[in-house]
């Protein structure tokens, strides 16, 4: 499946998240969603990008807009990744890779010569009726969060 598009209904999930809960889409009706979605935890580039989204959370809430990160990691390396890194963003385990698969992030990647499918980091601006306004694919993490939240600013002006 292609990425998706601006203009497209996001695609609905239910996703096991830390402690024990459970996320589906539905859950952020009324408000923005930033789903962003990452190869692994405790990599160098994933861990960037979570603590930027985390350092940055207060500032998108008050734009009315949640945060919440998707990898196939599970849900015990998840929580491992929130203490060891002091994270206050909730992160969603697509164990079966439903939800990597529906958003089109889950593609053929090259590295050191050798072929693997795998999560391209993709961030999904969703808008409080579902449909998805702006894209970022195949993110540059540096300053990510930063442009994220400036375009959510931009929109809401």
């Amino acid at each position: 499946m292609a990425v998706l598009k601006v203009g497209d209904k996001a695609p609905d999930f239910v996703m096991p998240t830390e402690n024990d809960g459970k996320t589906r889409l539905a859950d952020y009706v009324g408000q923005y969603l930033v789903l962003y979605f990452y190869p692994r935890d405790n990599t160098p580039g994933c861990t960037i990008e979570a603590k930027d989204f985390s350092s940055l959370k207060s500032d998108f809430e008050s734009l009315n807009c949640r945060i919440l990160g998707v990898s196939r990691d599970s849900i015990k390396k998840h929580e491992n990744f929130i203490a060891k890194q002091n994270l206050s963003i909730s992160l969603g385990a697509d164990l079966e890779g439903k939800v990597t698969e529906d958003y089109g992030v889950w593609a053929e990647k090259k590295l050191y010569g050798k072929t693997y499918m795998g999560i391209v980091r993709a961030t999904f601006l969703i808008d409080p009726d579902g449909v998805v306004v702006v894209v970022w694919p195949k993110v540059k993490v540096k300053n990510h969060a930063e442009d994220v939240l400036a375009t959510l600013k931009s929109l809401q002006t």
